[in-house]
Formats: C-alpha cells, structure tokens, sequence
C-alpha cells in the first residue's frame, strides 16, 4: 500500500493549535502528517508494517518550538559544536523538537567565532532552526546576565559582519531601542529576514512604540531586563501588548514573572505570548558553578544567579516544564499553554505554514505527555526521538497497553 502511514497514534487527546479533541488519532506518512481524525478511522490507513501505539489516557501535542535557549546538559551554545550537539540533544528529549541557539554578549571577534560555529551546527542539525542574539547590543542598566563591560550601542556596520557570519542563520536579534543607530540596525536585520526583538532596555513606552514602528516584533522575556509597568509610565511590556501585530515571550520557571502575572498577560496579549525556556548550561544537570559567556554563574535550588551581583541568569527549566507550569500554576487551558509554546513562536519565525500544528502536510513533530505533563515520547520528522541519538535517550514509561500491532 504505497500510500500506507508509517507510524499512527491513536486513541489519544490531540491538543494542536484550534483543537483539544479526544479519542483522535494522527498518522505520520514518513516525516509529514498524512492524516488525523477520531474514532477508528486510522484503520484503513495503516498498513502491514506501520508503528501502531495506543495512546489512551495521554495527550498528543505538536513538538514544542524554543525560541530563546542558551543550552543544557551542562554545555553553551556559545562554546563549539560538540557543545552545541550535548545542549541540543537533552532538550530533543524534553520535547523540544525545533530551537534557536540564543548567544549571549561577547567581545566581536568571539560572538563571530560562535556564531560560525553555531551556523555550521545549523546547517548540520534540520532541527535548529537559527540563531539569536541575546546582546551585545543592550542597555548598561539592564544588564541582567550580560557583561557590562562588553555591550555596545548598535552599530550597522557590525551587523552586516555579524549577517555575514551566520550566511543565513541569524533568525532572531535583541536589541535595547533607545541606543543609538537602533532604527539603521533594524532596519538592516529586518531587510535580511531577521526578527527584531526588545529587550535588556530602559526604554520608554514611546521608546518601544517607536521600536514597533522601526519594525521590531518581539519583546524578549517579558518583564525581565526592562522597566516595571507604572500607571504613568506603562514602559516597553505595554507598548507590545497594545500593537496587535507585536509578540511577547515569558519565562515560565516560577523565578522570572509570577504566575498572576503570566496569567494576565495572556488574557491581554491572547494568541501573541510565547513560553521560552532562557535554558542556561545548568538545564538538566546539578546546582553548581556554570558560565554563561564570561560571567561565573550559581546554581542553587535549581535558580541561576550570576556570583558577582546576583541578578538571575536564565533558567534551568526545558520547555515541556514551561508548558506544565502554564496549565498547573498559571492556569492556563491546555490548548492555550501548547499554543504558546508551539504554534505562537511558529508564527513567529514565519514557519507556521510547516510547523507548531499537527495537520496533514505539516512535519511529523510532536509529543507525547502523560496526564501530569511528563513527556513521554518525542517524535521528530516522524521518527522517535530515540533513533536520532548517537546515546540512549532517558527511559520512559510507555502508554497503557504499549505498542500493539
């Protein structure tokens, strides 16, 4: 049967961007989606040799989209591509099937060695999808986990060598707004496809208006690295929440933004909020001494400090955490934490037309939770995550009733 699924998972709740239905299925034809539907209609389109699984009782979600992550596993993506490959394969695992690869500030001669070095992976890896800037161009005040002594203003004629360097792999750019040669800058990132995003800013909320206008769509982090709200002085999160055209991201860890006020930025920004992980080098490993770029970093409790000052350094959270804080401690609906870490930043990145939704002709990504939010099967282009590492990938428990034929 030349047109026979390879893989179906049937019997589950199917949780896509629009939809949370039960009893559904969706069959994988090779690396696309062939089909999805309820019941028994998946019958009549698996053939002799298809990957049949049960998933009653378990939510089948589309693989989650990681716009902003630094690393994991112990290992920076702004160290080499050995780095870059350990970060990579422990948030596959979580359920993280597409990412960027967020740099952090560095000297210019260093971020273009990381970014050559992180381009050669991207290229390598269809998983990755690009890379982020976090800096240099940012606000000395806002500092946050970034070297002060390295940030600089924006500066056009760097941003072509820093394009130059990512030969097409430069997808997302965080800048402070209120910098001069911010408008040029943009303007030459948004020429190449880049996503220009707010943030490590002081400015103003006329500051970030004008950002919008100069043609920034992303405000990073929400919250953190830029003003509070002031009832005379909205700052940046206001002017993104009102422009219709603009998104947010948000650090659901329980450290950066508590949950009453995700919860409300949802409710005010809806469908434009995307769970990011900030994943540091500390995700998934122990509390202890990190680096992220040249600042010595403390882990304790699973919260990352810098050692010298303490201001938080990213998280230590992957983003299937993100997605199970949002239901159980934001309260958010099932549909609304998927979307915001699926669909959303696919929207993004304009790549919603192949990824964030199980549909047919959409690539075969997805995850499988339990009723707790425990991830516990990954699918990448159609095919467990588990054939796509050269190590074993963490045991799981398998879904009722396991794989039948």
């Amino acid at each position: 049967m030349s047109s026979a699924a390879s893989t179906v998972i049937h019997s589950v709740r199917l949780i896509s961007a629009g939809l949370d239905r039960a009893d559904a299925f969706v069959a994988f034809r090779d690396d696309r989606v062939q089909a999805t539907g309820i019941g028994n209609g998946w019958r009549e389109l698996a053939g002799d040799d298809a990957n049949l699984l049960h998933g009653a009782g378990y939510v089948l979600t589309p693989g989650l989209i990681d716009i902003h992550n630094h690393g994991g596993a112990g290992a920076s993506y702004g160290e080499d591509g050995d780095a870059i490959r350990t970060g990579r394969r422990h948030h596959r695992q979580h359920g993280t099937t597409r990412q960027l690869l967020s740099l952090v500030t560095a000297s210019p001669d260093v971020l273009i060695s990381q970014i050559e070095a992180a381009a050669a992976e991207t290229r390598q890896d269809p998983t990755i999808l690009g890379i982020h800037l976090e800096g240099p161009f940012l606000a000395r005040h806002h500092h946050g986990a970034h070297d002060p002594a390295l940030l600089r203003d924006p500066d056009p004629d760097l941003v072509e060598r820093l394009l130059g360097a990512a030969d097409g792999t430069l997808r997302q750019v965080t800048m402070a707004p209120e910098l001069p040669q911010f408008t040029e800058s943009a303007r030459i990132l948004g020429d190449a496809g880049v996503v220009v995003a707010v943030g490590h800013t002081a400015a103003t909320f006329e500051q970030a208006e004008a950002a919008i206008e100069a043609g920034a769509r992303l405000l990073t982090h929400a919250f953190n690295g830029m003003p509070g709200v002031h009832h005379r002085a909205p700052g940046p999160v206001f002017a993104f929440v009102e422009n219709p055209r603009c998104w947010l991201e948000v650090i659901n860890d329980g450290v950066h933004v508590r949950p009453e006020l995700i919860r409300m930025l949802c409710r005010l920004a809806p469908g434009r909020v995307a769970l990011v992980s900030d994943a540091m080098a500390a995700a998934g490993g122990a509390d202890g001494r990190y680096r992220l770029g040249t600042l010595d970093v403390d882990v304790a409790a699973g919260v990352a400090r810098l050692t010298d000052g303490h201001s938080i350094a990213g998280s230590t959270i992957t983003l299937d955490v993100a997605v199970a804080r949002g239901v159980q401690d934001v309260g958010l609906t099932p549909l609304a934490a998927i979307e915001a870490a699926t669909a959303i930043p696919a929207q993004i990145l304009d790549i919603e037309d192949r990824f964030g939704r199980l549909e047919p002709g959409y690539v075969a990504d997805a995850v499988l939770f339990d009723m707790d939010w425990k991830v516990r099967g990954v699918w990448i282009d159609g095919r467990p995550v588990g054939e796509l590492e050269q190590l074993p990938s963490r045991p799981v428990s398998p879904p009722p009733h396991g794989q039948i034929a």
